[in-house]
């Protein structure tokens, strides 16, 4: 336990290879849990992995739920650049799913979709910034600490949502906490609708045309974190507060501006689940996404191109997942998100637990590469 843990390790080793044995270690327990209740692991792991290529509905399902993730995990990666531990995404993809019905209740009367949708985006991005705007705030102005303002405001934000959706937006005579269907110019355009139009023959699945705007987030968080002069205050500020103090630059400013840029970032998921797929407000549209978004980012390494990986593995995990509990029913629904647990546990919370022993492996190697040129 000497200086081996704080080496400077490759890239390809840091964020290609470390992820990968976490991820292997995952699936290992998990297959000693699948033996337990007595199915063959890897009978277990070869429906899954069919589940998710088999045909294109099963791919589009899995970039489907990718989505999500890749919106939550940038969310996640940009407070934590600037030293922030932001677990708020849920509540704050939640809130953004508010501003999206509103703006669509209010006018898809009287504009076309081509407005509509902008405008909707509009707001969820207000929304979003602007849920992670108090707990920012707080953060900066009162010393409150992010991780339990935001958890809190995860709560809050669910209770809000279930006054709303049951007392002001519920339609009458509905007994489902919901809002009134969005008028049909209000949906956002499928991949399979765009591909048929191609010439190409392709099932109904939910994969809309969010996952652009997901491409589009990525590029931007590549180009504001690493190629602009905020999002080198927001490394600055992560790396040493003092320091970037004594840079002239301001944490409580790049704070703030971290955590609504990471507020914006989680709002995709409204645009992806209420434009995209349901065309309604209901409770619980966001189903997790935000906390697994903890464990994207971890796992992709705060960096875009890792999120996108993290985020199409864990779409894979629920999409072959729903495909496992119903070829094995011994398999339930809890049992696969128990198996998804392992993986964010392994990703997350454990994301550094082989780096130890692979940093001494890499020293004795590279110290015998040296020998070796220079003799």
């Amino acid at each position: 336990m000497s200086g081996a843990p704080q080496v400077a390790l490759p890239r390809w080793i840091d964020i290609g290879l470390l992820p990968i044995i976490n991820l292997i270690q995952a699936l290992l327990v998990a297959g000693l849990v699948v033996l337990v209740i007595g199915v063959n692991p890897l009978e277990a792991m070869r429906i899954m992995a069919w589940g998710v290529v088999q045909d294109s509905v099963s791919i589009s399902y899995t970039l489907y739920y990718a989505t999500d993730f890749v919106f939550t995990g940038l969310a996640v990666a940009v407070a934590f650049h600037a030293g922030l531990f932001n677990i708020g995404g849920e509540g704050q993809a939640y809130i953004a799913g508010l501003g999206v019905t509103l703006a669509m209740l209010a006018l898809d009367q009287y504009l076309p979709g081509f407005l509509l949708i902008p405008i909707a985006l509009v707001a969820a991005i207000v929304f979003g910034a602007g849920w992670a705007l108090i707990p920012a705030y707080l953060q900066a102005y009162r010393g409150s600490h992010i991780v339990i303002t935001t958890i809190m405001f995860n709560f809050i934000a669910a209770s809000l949502m279930v006054y709303v959706a049951s007392d002001i937006l519920r339609p009458p005579g509905e007994m489902v906490p919901s809002s009134r269907e969005f008028a049909p110019s209000a949906d956002l355009l499928h991949v399979h609708d765009v591909l048929n139009w191609l010439g190409f023959d392709v099932p109904s699945t939910p994969l809309n045309l969010s996952i652009l705007w997901a491409a589009v987030c990525c590029i931007f968080v590549w180009v504001f974190i690493w190629r602009t002069r905020w999002g080198y205050a927001i490394r600055a500020v992560g790396l040493s507060p003092k320091a970037a103090i004594y840079a002239g630059i301001s944490p409580k400013r790049v704070i703030m501006i971290a955590m609504c840029l990471s507020g914006a970032l989680a709002s995709g998921v409204a645009l992806n689940q209420i434009i995209g797929y349901h065309h309604h407000l209901l409770l619980d549209f966001v189903a997790g996404a935000g906390f697994t978004g903890i464990a994207v980012a971890l796992m992709g390494r705060n960096h875009p191109v890792g999120i996108v990986l993290a985020a199409i593995l864990f779409g894979a995990l629920y999409q072959g997942g729903a495909e496992l509990s119903f070829e094995i029913p011994t398999i339930n629904r809890d049992m696969v998100v128990a198996m998804q647990g392992l993986i964010i546990m392994f990703s997350g919370a454990l994301a550094y637990m082989n780096r130890p022993w692979i940093a001494r492996l890499y020293l004795l190697f590279n110290r015998r590469a040296v020998l070796a040129e220079a003799t």
